[in-house]
């Protein structure tokens, strides 16, 4: 592995090798055992999208193993005033040891990475959100110990997280049964590899996504960068909340997993939010774990 860019790109053994070393980093760091093994390398952190999880987690993740983050926009970069990907890419391989950006199209990311000559990370782009799935992945296993045979009940936008959730989990041996409003469905690639797997089911009904459900997953009905659709959007959605009622109908230990930040009364109820608190916020942690993990494979 040289690069993280996708779930898609991943076998089944490279996420488990990830969590499992993922695992190990939060032993240690919950135990006072440093892991600098990235010590004196540096990783720069391009954001064309606002974060707070993937901002503090990549940034503190960096420090705890022992390098620097360099925080950038594309207003600091030349990359923002026309330069191309491509000599950025080039220019940065000369001066650091990585690179992670968040931005809007997948093409950027997967640019970065052939021009460049260090790894390059995607730490979000309107496709895929790899480093959320692998938290995730990381969560449910400490929840249910396991992943192969869990099943995960999605409901919501076929976005950036649900693509590469579909992916990871098929891809782990587990089922998800995905519920979106026709014309949200997720991305045609993510489709066409999810395409014939009797462990994937693509539905209109939230009630039968979440039927017998170990894990419920929601995002948000619009995503950075859709704003001007949320009205649209809210009038398409009504219906796809995870409340008391699509919970009655999981199992009834179920987790509730959310990428946050979370819109209470939209595609989730406060009362089921706080509820399942404890493993939301563990997922959230987990991005630290997990991003470490990926960052001493990738630059260690």
């Amino acid at each position: 592995m040289k690069d993280l860019l996708k779930i898609l790109d991943l076998s089944k053994e490279e996420i488990l090798e990830i969590l499992n070393l993922a695992d190990q980093m939060k032993y240690e760091s919950k135990n006072g055992i440093a892991h600098r093994v990235l010590e004196g390398k540096t990783l720069a952190m391009i954001f064309q999208k606002s974060s707070t999880r993937t901002r503090v987690s990549f940034e503190v993740g960096m420090y705890q193993l022992g390098g620097y983050a360099l925080f950038l926009t594309h207003n600091d970069l030349q990359i923002g005033r026309g330069e191309p990907v491509e000599d950025t890419s080039r220019v940065l391989s000369r001066y650091v040891n990585g690179i992670m950006t968040r931005t809007f199209a997948q093409e950027e990311v997967e640019s970065l990475a052939k021009w460049s000559c260090i790894p390059v990370i995607n730490g979000l782009t309107d496709f895929e959100h790899p480093c959320q799935i692998l938290a995730d992945l990381m969560t449910i296993r400490e929840y249910h110990s396991a992943l192969e045979g869990v099943k995960i009940g999605y409901i919501g936008d076929g976005n950036n997280v649900c693509n590469s959730l579909i992916a990871g989990a098929l891809k782990c041996g587990m089922k998800i049964s995905v519920a979106t409003p026709k014309g949200y469905e997720p991305h045609a690639d993510t489709l066409a590899f999810a395409k014939g797997n009797p462990d994937f089911v693509l539905t209109t009904s939230p009630e039968e996504a979440a039927k017998d459900a170990d894990v419920l997953y929601t995002d948000v009905w619009a995503s950075m960068g859709m704003e001007e659709e949320a009205q649209q959007r809210m009038k398409a959605f009504a219906g796809f909340q995870v409340n008391d009622e699509i919970m009655n109908l999981a199992h009834p230990k179920a987790i509730v997993q959310h990428c946050l930040p979370a819109h209470r009364g939209e595609e989730i109820t406060a009362e089921v939010f706080e509820a399942h608190a404890n493993p939301i916020f563990d997922e959230a942690e987990n991005r630290l774990h997990a991003q470490k993990a990926i960052m001493a494979m990738l630059m260690g």
